[in-house]
């Protein structure tokens, strides 16, 4: 029986060096519960090392968390990968730190990149350049998402800045993305008169939060069967019924 399910697709927590100290685990997982949101995604740029204490906080919660990254191509572009466990994004995190620009993280410039654990404490500090670009081309890193299992995002394709359309100028045909992503400043209506070229996708919209207040700002209400990636996967397509909404 297919059932609505709200979801925050796009959410940083503390590794990011862009978001707010408080964007613990945990507070991300109390925040998205009391605003009543069913599924969630840690997307860190450029890594997961949050992904397994967020998705500790979460368990016998009711909160489906999904293990994600947003990652930066050679051409500047923000990528989402969603995956349903933390094996295929521990995979693509081996090759996104492979092929991390050199480089160390100024903590006074781009702020402090925090791994914690489910009970907020302080495991690590990366001093990876998390900020910065990978050298994968955009369809490297589509593809290889895919190849792991994953679902791949373009991020905030209505941004002047970081998005495939920015950099780009358009989407390359070749680019499989399994949706794009509007960001909190277009709503629907803006979006189909500005983005009525790439129609034949899926479209989503997420907060992108970085800070706790966001979280949940925007929502895509998920009409499928269970909270899993691949019910997500099948209503981006319309198949039987299931279908990814907003606006």
């Amino acid at each position: 029986m297919l059932k609505p399910f709200k979801a925050d697709l796009h959410i940083h927590t503390c590794l990011s060096p862009c978001a707010d100290l408080e964007m613990s685990p945990s507070a991300i997982i109390r925040t998205a519960l009391e605003r009543g949101i069913d599924i969630i995604a840690i997307t860190d740029h450029n890594s997961a090392e949050n992904i397994v204490a967020a998705r500790k906080a979460a368990e016998n919660s009711g909160l489906t968390v999904l293990a994600g990254m947003e990652v930066t191509s050679s051409e500047e572009a923000h990528i989402l990968a969603l995956f349903d466990d933390a094996e295929g994004i521990m995979k693509l995190q081996d090759i996104v730190y492979n092929n991390l620009l050199p480089g160390e993280n100024d903590e006074k410039l781009f702020g402090e990149q925090i791994v914690v654990n489910e009970k907020d404490e302080v495991m690590d500090f990366n001093k990876r350049l998390l900020i910065g670009a990978t050298s994968l081309p955009a369809k490297t890193i589509v593809n290889t998402i895919h190849t792991f299992g994953g679902i791949a995002i373009a991020s905030h394709i209505d941004r002047g800045a970081f998005s495939i359309i920015s950099q780009l100028g358009f989407i390359p045909e070749d680019l499989n993305f399994d949706a794009l992503e509007m960001s909190p400043r277009t709503d629907r209506g803006e979006a189909a008169l500005s983005y009525n070229d790439y129609t034949s996708f899926a479209w989503t919209t997420s907060s992108d939060a970085h800070w706790l207040k966001d979280i949940g700002e925007r929502t895509t209400t998920f009409l499928i069967n269970q909270p899993t990636l691949e019910e997500m996967r099948l209503a981006m397509k319309n198949i039987d019924g299931r279908k990814a909404e907003w606006g």
